[in-house]
């Protein structure tokens, strides 16, 4: 096992991976920019190291800073968390061309699910379902048209280097297909560096769900159940569940099944989330996000397994100990994610200094964080600071339970999505889990 493990992040999650380095004895290092010098993932590590001004750019995305920060804590290996580097295909390889072991999947297979095309390709000859569209990128507004008129209306534009919403347009006709062909390239290019985009049948109102799965270098693939994230906001998650109460048990371990086996093709390693899409009864493969997950205290909630700790096993080179039959999802869990922003103003981040924050306390509840009371709230990073995880024996308890507990919750000094998830938990579409992906813009957004 490693000695020093360097977190190449900040918030809630460095909180995490520090907390599970802590169970297994190993020193963390952490790195800040000049707008977190004083945050919690800095006083909570063993060592912390200065990596550049505020924006993410100088910082947080240097990625020669972060391995000299490496080099100087005489650190063993680097974990990213999620968000900023944690799905960057050359900062993986700069890692394992260095002296330090990547906590993460190998740079190769990052690569293959970091192209769009490709990971459909091998997730295609796994047999795993894909929702119909084309096998490699389009150069123009006519290849949309083609598509619309051989597949149908309204046609999907996405992104080939990533997602998150951005790449990703909507074509309802084909008289919309140059201006948002235009308008996809533009941001895929600008968020992602590549320009490249591909075309889907658009589904109309799915629910998204998605599998959890730990590998390891020995060829063991396990997954931790499926998660439901159909509660989201412009393709942004802000509620997940597990188990999705939408799946019947044929249907749940086709899914899973599907999962582990395109995983297992793509010679995956580590932890990681396959994602799909569920309408009418059939599953379509997305996308492979190759990392932790924001939402994986769901599944370690329902499962007992602890899967940033084995992430760090794995990399060490240990096996699975467990098998997939050892693996007994129990009750329900829910996931709430706390964001400084303003749900009645069009959900518009407005950072700030937590006056007030007294986190929920009691049964069945869980708190992530990356802040304490009197702690800023920066304005060049993500808005969530929190998340709060909410279990019991089924999915009534589970709603009673988070009606209890994000009562309880106090937050002043900055808005935050508490007000939302509240009116949330009374709104007898999602109770009755009628709500597909588009629910919380059509209800709540002014879509």
């Amino acid at each position: 096992m490693f000695d020093t493990v360097l977190i190449a992040n900040r918030g809630e999650v460095a909180v995490r991976v520090m907390q599970a380095c802590g169970e297994l004895g190993i020193e963390t290092a952490a790195v800040y920019s000049d707008a977190d010098e004083n945050a919690k993932h800095v006083r909570f590590a063993d060592e912390a190291y200065h990596v550049g001004a505020s924006k993410a750019k100088a910082s947080y995305l240097d990625q020669d800073a972060l391995l000299d920060a490496a080099r100087d804590a005489d650190a063993d290996a680097i974990h990213p968390g999620y968000g900023f580097l944690a799905e960057n295909v050359s900062f993986a390889a700069n890692v394992e061309d260095s002296e330090f072991v990547w906590i993460g999947p190998p740079s190769d297979v990052m690569a293959d699910f970091g192209e769009k095309t490709t990971a459909r390709a091998i997730m295609a000859d796994a047999d795993v379902p894909v929702v119909p569209g084309t096998a490699e990128p389009v150069d123009d507004a006519d290849a949309v048209r083609a598509f619309g008129e051989e597949h149908g209306y309204p046609v999907a534009i996405k992104a080939d280097g990533g997602g998150g919403g951005r790449g990703f347009r909507v074509v309802h006709g084909p008289d919309e297909a140059a201006s948002q062909f235009d308008d996809a390239v533009r941001e895929a290019d600008a968020y992602f560096d590549n320009p490249n985009v591909y075309l889907e049948r658009f589904l109309e109102d799915p629910k998204h769900i998605e599998v959890q799965i730990i590998a390891d270098e020995h060829g063991n693939v396990r997954h931790l159940g499926e998660r439901d994230c159909s509660i989201q906001r412009r393709q942004q998650k802000l509620v997940e569940e597990s188990p999705s109460p939408v799946l019947d048990e044929a249907t749940r371990e086709r899914l899973c099944a599907a999962a582990c086996r395109g995983a297992a093709a793509a010679g995956y390693v580590n932890a990681g989330t396959v994602e799909f899409l569920y309408e009418g009864g059939e599953i379509y493969f997305i996308e492979t996000n190759a990392r932790i997950q924001v939402e994986h205290p769901v599944s370690e909630s329902r499962t007992g397994i602890d899967l940033v700790k084995w992430q760090l096993r794995v990399a060490a080179g240990e096996e699975l100990d467990f098998a997939q039959a050892d693996v007994d999802p129990r009750g329900t869990a829910m996931e709430f994610r706390i964001n400084a922003e303003d749900p009645s103003n069009d959900f518009t981040p407005l950072p700030g200094t937590l006056s007030t924050y007294r986190p929920p306390r009691g049964i069945g509840v869980r708190v992530d964080d990356g802040v304490d009371e009197g702690d800023a709230i920066a304005p060049f990073y993500d808005s969530m600071f929190a998340k709060v995880v909410v279990s019991g024996t089924d999915r009534e308890e589970v709603l009673a339970r988070a009606r209890r507990v994000l009562t309880e919750i106090e937050i002043e000094g900055v808005p935050t999505t508490v007000p939302f998830h509240r009116e949330l938990l009374e709104d007898e579409t999602f109770i009755e889990n009628e709500h597909t992906t588009k629910y919380v813009d059509r209800a709540y957004g002014g879509d």
